[in-house]
């Protein structure tokens, strides 16, 4: 059976947001925690219009803070499905902050999760395909199947950790 396939660009999201007083810690930088919150509620997103169903977080595989965002700080999250499984899609999020008055933009964040789709039920659910057009769409689509080996290893190392009921 052909699955549907759909443009990168049905999933992409933006979002933004402004630093605030009480999201930040007392050096007056975002709290990495409400970061993660912002990215995973994009994400969710992202992996919605694309698949058009609700989805879950299945895992955040990744989270690089490589800047920070200061009270006074625009974010601006944008995020689209970079690859699909059967039932999951690989989420690539990418946070800037943005200083208005000094006019300067920088990349803080880089993340990848992996979104699930479920029916009614719970029970994951098949996804359309994904089709890459910009050359970071293409370059993240073609190393996906690195990152998803990663996935399985790390899955397989932590599983006697896990206890399943």
């Amino acid at each position: 059976m052909n699955r549907q396939s759909t443009s990168v660009n049905q999933s992409h999201t933006l979002q933004t947001r402004l630093v605030i007083p009480p999201d930040t810690n007392h050096i007056e930088t975002i709290f990495g925690g409400k970061v993660l919150s912002y990215i995973d509620e994009i994400a969710a997103i992202s992996a919605m219009r694309h698949c058009n169903k609700v989805v879950v977080t299945a895992s955040i595989d990744s989270v690089n803070f490589v800047g920070a965002a200061k009270v006074g700080d625009i974010l601006i999250l944008e995020a689209f499905v970079s690859s699909t499984g059967r039932t999951s899609m690989e989420v690539y999020v990418k946070v800037y902050s943005e200083n208005l008055l000094e006019k300067v933009k920088k990349v803080t964040t880089t993340s990848f999760l992996t979104m699930v789709a479920v029916d009614e039920q719970g029970t994951p659910t098949e996804v359309p395909l994904v089709v890459p057009e910009t050359e970071e769409q293409k370059w993240l689509f073609q190393t996906s199947q690195q990152r998803r080996e990663q996935r399985k290893k790390t899955v397989n190392q932590d599983a006697p950790l896990v206890k399943h009921k």
